[in-house]
């Protein structure tokens, strides 16, 4: 899914939100466990009841991939069964060697064909470029993250020396930001608006307008409302475009809304909810 389609479909549906799949075998309603595949089971009716709701649906690889071969068997099953109307994201984080992150690209855009992945930066620009080589295909890059260690490293200040020519002499300057700004800075020229988004929490809403300074028209894939407790009218107050330039995900507070029978039409309530408050937010 290009830029251009994700756009109609937000629009045409009212909507930015994208359903997380963080589907825990644990957390599932117990009467699905008879099964043969309990997750599939469960991620297809929850995408039968939200699909005309939202514009993409966000697979976190940890939950399948700790269930071995049949996890990623479930996977496939999820990728394929909710097709190319939506923008299927993998929530994988990858992000090493070029020729390692050359297969990840291909077991995540070729294997199984998803839309998108988040891919952490901080083995810098060889580890992103083999995403960004697909057509077509967006890479989702870390920014500043919603959970409490983004205080580790992301929100420490770093000194960035530089060094100008003014009438042949050379002058060293030095400027002072937070090491997500640098990475978002340096990122933003890897690749386009066309490929490249960004992930940034939405319980950083207070960094968000600093955030549109620097990468002004890029989408940002949002994790932190609901479960998290970030405020999707304070993001949408302060980092809506044009375009929206938003995916706002929302996985435990609709995929968990109920553990009974009715766990797919709760699912759809919870959607709405949020769909309802976004068509409110999006320019017409």
């Amino acid at each position: 899914m290009n830029r251009q389609q994700l756009v109609e479909q937000i629009f045409l549906k009212r909507s930015y939100l994208c359903i997380g799949l963080d589907s825990d075998n644990e957390k599932i309603p117990s009467h699905l466990l008879k099964s043969e595949d309990p997750v599939f089971e469960f991620n297809k009716q929850i995408i039968d009841s939200t699909r005309d709701l939202c514009v993409g649906y966000k697979i976190n690889t940890a939950f399948y991939e700790s269930a071995g071969v049949k996890g990623w068997q479930t996977m496939e099953k999820t990728v394929s069964y909710i097709g190319d109307a939506h923008l299927v994201i993998a929530d994988a984080k990858r992000g090493d060697i070029g020729n390692t992150s050359s297969q990840y690209a291909k077991a995540f855009f070729e294997t199984i064909p998803f839309c998108a992945i988040t891919v952490a930066p901080y083995m810098g620009h060889d580890s992103v470029k083999p995403f960004l080589q697909y057509a077509n295909k967006w890479t989702i890059l870390l920014g500043l993250t919603s959970n409490p260690g983004a205080e580790d490293f992301e929100m420490k200040k770093i000194i960035i020396e530089s060094e100008t020519l003014d009438e042949g002499v050379h002058i060293k300057n030095s400027s002072q930001k937070f090491l997500y700004e640098h990475v978002l800075q340096t990122a933003a020229g890897w690749g386009s608006e066309e490929n490249l988004m960004f992930v940034i929490g939405a319980t950083q809403a207070a960094e968000f307008i600093n955030i549109r300074k620097i990468v002004p028209n890029h989408f940002f894939l949002v994790p932190g409302i609901g479960a998290q407790g970030g405020s999707l009218k304070e993001i949408s107050a302060k980092a809506m475009t044009p375009d929206c330039g938003l995916l706002v995900n929302a996985s435990r507070s609709v995929i968990f809304a109920s553990a009974a029978k009715d766990f797919a039409d709760a699912a759809r309530t919870e959607a709405k909810k949020y769909q309802a408050e976004m068509d409110s937010y999006l320019p017409r």
